[in-house]
């Protein structure tokens, strides 16, 4: 059975941050996310974000693997990825 892992380098343990101007039903509002790549299967993974929650500290350079609460069901009954994916360390996949 193969699974989604995902891996963060060295150079990618950093937070990004881009900050949204208020509008008339919010305030301004700031979003953390990090570089991270998903292998899928090709020869080569795939780069995606991840986002982070304000405060959350950055994924250390790893592989991990999607927890199963990063998962919902969506509109029209369609399995989806929270926004919020919480990764948990590929070693540790026991745990």
């Amino acid at each position: 059975m193969s699974q989604l892992i995902i891996e963060i380098f060295k150079e990618n343990e950093v937070i990004d941050s881009r900050t949204l101007p208020a509008n008339e039903k919010r305030g301004e509002l700031t979003l953390y996310s990090q570089v991270a790549y998903a292998h899928l299967g090709g020869k080569f993974p795939v780069e995606t974000s991840v986002s982070l929650e304000d405060g959350q500290p950055a994924y250390t350079a790893g592989k991990y693997l999607v927890h199963q609460s990063s998962f919902r069901v969506g509109q029209y009954d369609r399995l989806e990825f929270d926004r919020k994916l919480i990764l948990v360390p590929l070693d540790n996949k026991a745990a």
